[in-house]
């Protein structure tokens, strides 16, 4: 969706460093539009409090890593949500009973990889209680 007031216009094809420089660019906007998102907000909150709780758990360095991939990964699935729920936004408006399937899919996809993330963290504080 474009924010109001504002134009916009493809962007002409770049190659090399340009191209590097402008991806980077395009990948922060698309942050910044990720964290105007509610959820988003609260999944990013929370992976800053785990990253520092990883840092303190007593577990080993593969372990860490695998903890540290199931909460990049929920990070990872909400933007991939937050882009489907935009573009089913823009292409139907009104409600429709497909929108809210893809809607709720998407949510799913969000919710079993938080399912993960909890999975891992149990198994972790149990290894360690």
């Amino acid at each position: 969706m474009k924010p109001s007031g504002k134009t916009y216009r493809r962007p002409r094809n770049r190659s090399g460093p340009a191209r590097l420089w402008f991806s980077f660019l395009y990948s922060v906007s698309g942050l910044r539009f990720a964290v105007a998102e509610t959820a988003f907000q609260l999944e990013l909150a929370t992976y800053g409090v785990l990253l520092v709780a990883l840092y303190f758990l007593p577990v080993s360095v593969v372990f860490k890593c695998v903890l540290l991939f199931a909460n990049t990964l929920v990070l990872i699935i909400e933007l991939a949500n937050t882009g489907l729920e935009t573009i089913v936004d823009m292409v139907s408006p009104q409600y429709d009973i497909n929108a809210k399937k893809v809607k709720d899919i998407g949510s799913a996809a969000v919710f079993v990889s938080l399912l993960l993330a909890l999975a891992l963290w149990g198994s972790a504080l149990a290894t360690i209680l």
